[in-house]
């Protein structure tokens, strides 16, 4: 173990990639391109600096988010969830960029504005798990959140929502 003071923090992780990344290069590399870096500008970037996300990093197809408040790491997922749904209407489904998301609230370590520890490994496991869009009807349901208190894991799941 080493004596070295590291920064740690409790911090919201959410992790996000395409879907079928390889297999949508390989058919239009150029296309594809394209089509991501629009999504970027219009839609996803402005969506986590509007809930205060802080892009960490990204990756080719994919990247590293924090938030301050998981509430506002979910609201995120689910409006960029949203909106590419609403952007993929006209595209047919073998060209569709379609974005898997996983949060997690946990403990990180900040080294030169980068994140490392089990609290961003999880977010990624729970991407890799996700589904790859939102459906129709989940548009329509209720999103519930549960934290649990041990491994600070989000869950989202839907249900219909009932009118009162």
């Amino acid at each position: 173990m080493s004596s070295e003071h590291v920064e740690r923090r409790l911090t919201a992780i959410l992790a996000a990639d395409v879907a079928g990344y390889s297999r949508l290069i390989g058919a239009d590399e150029e296309g594809t391109l394209a089509q991501l870096k629009a999504f970027r500008k219009t839609l996803v970037d402005p969506t986590i600096a509007k809930h205060r996300g802080r892009i960490v990093k990204t990756t080719g197809d994919g990247m590293l988010v924090e938030f301050a408040s998981a509430v506002d790491a979910a609201r995120c997922a689910v409006e960029v969830q949203r909106g590419m749904a609403d952007e993929n209407t006209e595209i047919p489904q073998a060209k569709r960029i379609e974005f898997r998301i996983g949060i997690h609230l946990g403990d990180i370590i900040i080294d030169d504005n980068d994140i490392f520890g089990d609290g961003v490994n999880i977010a990624a496991i729970l991407q890799r798990g996700s589904k790859a869009s939102l459906c129709r009807e989940a548009f329509r349901s209720l999103v519930l959140f549960t934290i649990r208190s041990v491994t600070g894991s989000m869950c989202v799941s839907t249900t219909r929502a009932r009118s009162r």
